[in-house]
């Protein structure tokens, strides 16, 4: 492949391919396809994936946000396939054009891409009562468009940006816990390959500290040291470039809600189809190799691999 194929979602710089593939010394004539060509014949002695062919497109880009390594990316397919294994109810496909839910807590990955090639995650919360149906549907059509990027898009990493300015942050709060923000970013990073350049908060309530505790506490070391709180847009553009933001954060982009909207009509029907597929590639675990486990990872994951000697 010698250019991004157009997507009616996502746009890309006019060097963001070439400049991927020589960051990570992929750019010399048959390195990618060398690379795809090991990668596939990888998968097809993996007896406990439950799919072993994945579209040559989707394996350079596993193997690109895997900094051109075949090893790591080989360890990405396990990853999100084990995850889909695991954690099925997040990767749940449901009807998210009529979810109240989804009207008030929305976000959307934005079309342009910095100029170093970064793709911007936007979310906005505005839900000022009580939430009793919790979160787990907004992070579902999350993963939904998890795999909506892993199915499209070429980026160098990911830039959250997230809008509390209008929301009951304590009653968001209420529904937040550890245990779902660890899985969900594990999920982006381990199973998807998102690195995450920053986390971004916009909101001048002191309550927000309640909310980043949880995150941090559920993220990384790294990632935790990436967390920020911003009291004004211009500090926001100190990170995000402001012509590529939202119509509402004073870019040139459209509205938030108009690009979520759109996101959740392509996921109700052109994208559906993939989404069900794709959630069946999964893992088998009573056919997973003992030595190919990485035990230290899911350890701490309960009742997982209970068929397995992890010590």
């Amino acid at each position: 492949m010698e250019s991004i194929p157009k997507d009616s979602l996502l746009e890309f710089n006019p060097d963001t391919l070439q400049f991927l593939r020589k960051q990570y010394n992929l750019d010399t004539p048959g390195r990618i396809e060398e690379a795809i060509e090991i990668l596939s014949e990888w998968l097809k002695k993996q007896n406990h994936f439950l799919r072993k062919e994945f579209p040559k497109d989707y394996l350079e880009r596993t193997i690109i946000i895997s900094k051109g390594s075949v090893e790591r990316a080989k360890k990405k397919l396990d990853s999100i396939c084990t995850y889909r294994t695991l954690f099925p109810e997040y990767f749940t496909v449901f009807n998210v054009q009529e979810n109240e839910l989804l009207d008030e807590f929305y976000g959307s990955f934005l079309p342009k891409l910095t100029s170093d090639h970064y793709r911007v995650y936007a979310v906005r919360n505005k839900i000022k009562k009580t939430c009793e149906s919790g979160f787990l549907d907004f992070y579902r059509f999350f993963l939904m468009q998890c795999e909506y990027v892993q199915a499209h898009d070429y980026c160098n990493g990911l830039i959250i940006f997230i809008d509390y300015s209008d929301a009951n942050i304590m009653e968001s709060v209420k529904w937040f816990n550890i245990s779902d923000v660890k899985r969900i970013l594990d999920i982006m990073k381990e199973g998807y390959g998102m690195r995450i350049k920053g986390i971004h908060f916009y909101t001048e309530s002191k309550a927000v500290d309640a909310l980043v505790t949880i995150i941090k506490q559920g993220a990384s070391q790294k990632v935790a040291g990436r967390v920020q709180v911003h009291k004004t847009l211009d500090k926001i553009y100190e990170y995000i470039p402001k012509d590529i933001m939202p119509l509402e954060y004073g870019g040139q982009e459209k509205p938030l809600f108009e690009l979520h909207k759109k996101m959740r009509h392509i996921c109700s029907t052109e994208f559906k189809s993939y989404l069900e597929e794709i959630r069946q590639a999964g893992t088998n675990e009573s056919l997973r190799p003992e030595d190919s486990v990485n035990k230290s990872h899911y350890m701490g994951i309960s009742g997982t691999f209970r068929n397995l000697s992890v010590d």
